[in-house]
């Protein structure tokens, strides 16, 4: 669910940011926001927030993975550009309809706009009834049938691959089921020898070589693989079934697969950013424990971060 900051982890941030001042630091506005610049991305801004949304600019087209209310706030910078004048395209691909993957679309602005086209891919055969249901009038005041833009809703079932673009310079989509209560999917976005994987709402129960062999398959070479990592080990032994998994198995799985960069995402709601940087301090000693030269770059997934695969 959405976990907004609450006045004492704000409160919490503030005294940490204190602690780290100089006299120096303080002087005038300009030496502030210097200060600021340097301050360690948790304690100048979040990592948890919205529920799950991630978006991929790829080859003059937009992607986005999933829903959560990260899509209220992703559609605000999108009217910002060519879709305010109703000329603009996005798909959108669900990994599955629990309510953190979906409950943003009603408050997306780009589909209240004429001109726009918007298309929803999932696996799943009831896709569009799903989501339809979720904006029922006794559940939402405004039906899905209401939006002005052009929806198109299409179900990747019994497909192997959607191929977006020019087909002389394709945008390549592939999805894997996941293990997660009422299926899930990972997607696979391929283009110009680049890959990302938006992994997120999957366990990893069976551990052994073969059991693990089609998921190290499907990330396999990735260049940045979105991970589900809500639990710490410990929590995910607990939790069994529950569908998550920790930043430890990412890392496991990340090196099996020859991952370059491993974002570690769906945090748990209730933990803090400072416990969730407390986590990750332990994951990348981990890595150096048994990834011995690896080059595998491990990070948070944050609120408003980018990562830009044609600088790396």
């Amino acid at each position: 669910m959405p976990s907004p900051l609450l006045s004492h982890h704000i409160e919490e941030k503030i005294l940490k940011a204190l602690e780290m001042a100089r006299p120096e630091d303080l002087q005038d506005e300009a030496s502030r926001r210097n200060f600021v610049d340097t301050l360690p991305e948790h304690v100048r801004g979040c990592y948890g927030g919205n529920s799950a949304c991630v978006q991929l600019e790829v080859g003059g087209k937009n992607l986005v993975f999933d829903c959560g209310t990260g899509l209220r706030v992703l559609g605000l910078d999108l009217m910002e550009r060519e879709f305010q004048k109703g000329r603009g395209e996005v798909n959108i691909f669900l990994s599955h309809t629990h309510w953190d993957h979906i409950m943003g679309l009603p408050f997306f602005l780009p589909l209240f706009t004429k001109g726009n086209r918007i298309r929803f891919y999932g696996v799943h055969k009831d896709i569009g009834e799903r989501l339809m249901n979720q904006q029922d009038p006794r559940y939402f005041p405004v039906a899905f049938s209401s939006f002005t833009a052009d929806v198109e809703v299409l179900t990747l079932d019994g497909k192997q691959s959607v191929v977006l673009g020019d087909e002389a310079d394709p945008i390549t989509v592939t999805w894997k089921e996941m293990d997660h209560p009422g299926m899930s999917f990972s997607y696979r976005v391929e283009y110009r020898g680049k890959s990302v994987v938006y992994a997120t709402d999957a366990e990893y129960k069976k551990l052994s070589p073969d059991s693990l062999k089609p998921t190290i398959d499907f990330f396999r070479d990735a260049d940045l693989l979105v991970f589900d990592s809500q639990y710490t080990f410990i929590e995910g032994v607990e939790k069994e079934d529950w569908g998550h998994s920790s930043t430890f198995i990412g890392v496991d799985i990340a090196l099996e697969a020859s991952v370059r960069n491993l974002a570690f995402y769906h945090h748990e709601p209730t933990y803090s950013d400072f416990k969730l940087v407390n986590i990750l301090d332990k994951t990348r000693k981990y890595l150096a424990a048994i990834g011995g030269e690896s080059p595998l770059n491990c990070f948070l997934a944050r609120e408003g971060k980018t990562f830009d695969l044609l600088a790396e």
